[in-house]
């Protein structure tokens, strides 16, 4: 970003100071809010160099994670993996066709990837619906997608009029993932957190 001197580098401040973030100074009354990030995990490749039986293999390897967000967040993780491969390894979060439906009517759950020419001309959508799901948290409010774009995206989404709240649980939330032994995220010291698109390194937000 105009950095002819090459020496720059990413720094990632979650500070906000003593802003005021409440949209109703703008004669807004209540917003549905979102703040994301997105984060890939060392050790795997992007979305777009992943083949089937990597997918799967990272949506396992997740697993326990999300185990430990159950235990301080509730909820429950849903799959659209039909199977793990083996024949005699199903898959205990696969959802239906109808309550996929209604994540992605609901802004839980991100639509059809192969129907996206986009991704598809990056391989990114490769292998659908193999990989692909969501956890969500018994309040609704915190997410994280998995094997979409990035390997994960993860967000806080409520309604109200103060950006704060949600950007605030998302800066916790994601303090809680980092904390988990097996979670580490691809970063360069140079650009910040690794992503699929270029626009998002750095916050990835």
């Amino acid at each position: 970003h105009g950095d002819e001197t090459g020496e720059k580098k990413h720094i990632t401040n979650w500070e906000t100071g003593d802003a005021d973030y409440d949209v109703k100074k703008f004669g807004q009354d209540e917003l549905s809010m979102r703040v994301r990030v997105g984060r890939n995990l060392i050790g795997f490749n992007l979305p777009g160099a992943m083949d089937k039986e990597e997918r799967i293999n990272f949506e396992k390897s997740i697993l326990p994670a999300f185990d430990q967000l159950i235990g301080k967040y509730g909820g429950k993780v849903h799959s659209l993996t039909p199977d793990f491969g083996a024949e005699d390894e199903a898959n205990p979060n696969l959802i239906t066709e109808e309550e996929y439906k209604a994540l992605v009517d609901s802004h839980v759950m991100f639509k059809d990837m192969a129907s996206d020419p986009y991704l598809n001309s990056a391989g990114i959508s490769d292998d659908w619906p193999y990989g692909r799901g969501c956890w969500q948290s018994d309040d609704k409010m915190r997410i994280i997608w998995f094997g979409e774009e990035d390997q994960l995206r993860i967000m806080c989404m409520k309604k109200g009029s103060n950006l704060l709240d949600v950007f605030t649980n998302l800066n916790e939330m994601l303090g809680t993932v980092e904390s988990i032994d097996g979670i580490e995220f691809a970063k360069d010291e140079n650009y910040g957190f690794v992503t699929s698109c270029p626009s998002n390194l750095g916050t990835g937000m």
